[in-house]
């Protein structure tokens, strides 16, 4: 008899499928279960689309076994009408027997409201199985909700003496292809993408996805003086993208610029962001920028590249202050991941 946990876990499996798909929603899986046996799965798939516990229930072969089932998922039912119906009110209408929960959802839109619509329907409720593994899986629903700012990933590479570029800012490549395709994964992955003035300059980068399938990021540059030019492929319209500045509000196609006060803070920024319900953040560099997150303790995880090439000398790499929590071998270079606790 496969336990309850080995059900949920196929949930998680589930709910990642959605990822990059679904923000600013978080991601959710649905198993059901009857008689030790899995009668419908789902999960959801893209935002403003079914929710998973309706895409599971849709799946069901023989709807008749509803009513003496469980059903497991990783977040909350939610409780109220936004992009679709309640996916408690469905679980009720349904008569289901069980419901089994990992996480329950801070949203104050549901915040405990869809469990309560269970039980008061008198449905058999248990929360908490796997909530760990849940809200790793949504750190960037959950960072949003309780910080109320996007979930901030700084990621930089550097070479094995330490150099993010060389001193005229030039630094094309540091990394090998495999690793470039990664960031790329990434960027798919996560709503925005921010760099600063002189990344922008020398490196003219697209910030786009295109060694991997998936949506662009929103294209995030600081320029508070509105120094670069407008020839620069960040400045084409051919992606959302926000320029922060302490200037002007315009907005010209899908670039807008966006007017800072003279004297703004790293949260600032964010929470201006967190205002346009963007869910997380790539700093893509440079140095400045990534040491100015590092510094204002506003950053949640950080992903260091490091070859195997020298400089010599040049742009120093940030120095991240928390101890490695993974590290991972692509060919000849050294990723290591670091969280802020």
């Amino acid at each position: 008899m496969a336990s309850d946990e080995l059900y949920m876990q196929r949930a998680l499996e589930l709910a990642e499928n959605g990822r990059g798909k679904v923000s600013p929603n978080p991601m959710v899986g649905c198993v059901i279960v009857h008689e030790d046996k899995i009668i419908g799965e789902g999960y959801h798939q893209e935002f403003g689309k079914a929710h998973a516990e309706v895409n599971a229930v849709n799946s069901v072969k023989n709807p008749g076994l509803l009513s003496h089932a469980t059903v497991y998922v990783t977040l909350e039912p939610c409780a109220h009408f936004g992009k679709t119906p309640p996916c408690a009110n469905l679980l009720v209408e349904k008569k289901v027997k069980k419901v089994i929960i990992a996480a329950f959802d801070s949203n104050p839109l549901v915040g405990g409201k869809g469990i309560q619509i269970l039980k008061d329907a008198g449905i058999d409720v248990q929360t908490g199985l796997l909530e760990k593994e849940a809200r790793i899986q949504n750190k960037r629903f959950f960072t949003q909700i309780e910080k109320k700012r996007p979930y901030v990933i700084l990621k930089w590479a550097q070479t094995l003496d330490g150099f993010v570029a060389r001193e005229d800012y030039t630094s094309k490549w540091i990394t090998n292809s495999s690793s470039r395709q990664l960031v790329h994964k990434w960027r798919a992955e996560e709503d925005s993408i921010m760099v600063g003035k002189n990344t922008a300059k020398y490196d003219d980068p697209a910030l786009n996805v295109r060694d991997w399938v998936g949506k662009n990021p929103v294209r995030i540059v600081l320029d508070a003086k509105l120094e670069l030019q407008n020839s620069l492929k960040l400045f084409d319209e051919a992606v959302p993208t926000i320029c922060f500045n302490t200037l002007k509000s315009e907005i010209r196609g899908t670039l807008e610029y966006v007017k800072l006060s003279p004297n703004f803070q790293i949260k600032d920024i964010l929470e201006e962001l967190y205002q346009r319900n963007i869910q997380s953040v790539i700093i893509e560099g440079g140095s400045y920028l990534l040491n100015k997150f590092l510094a204002s303790e506003l950053w949640d995880e950080a992903r260091v590249f490091t070859s195997s090439n020298k400089f010599g000398s040049g742009i120093a790499a940030p120095i991240p202050p928390a101890p490695v929590s993974e590290t991972i071998q692509i060919l000849e270079d050294t990723l290591r991941i670091y969280h802020h606790v």
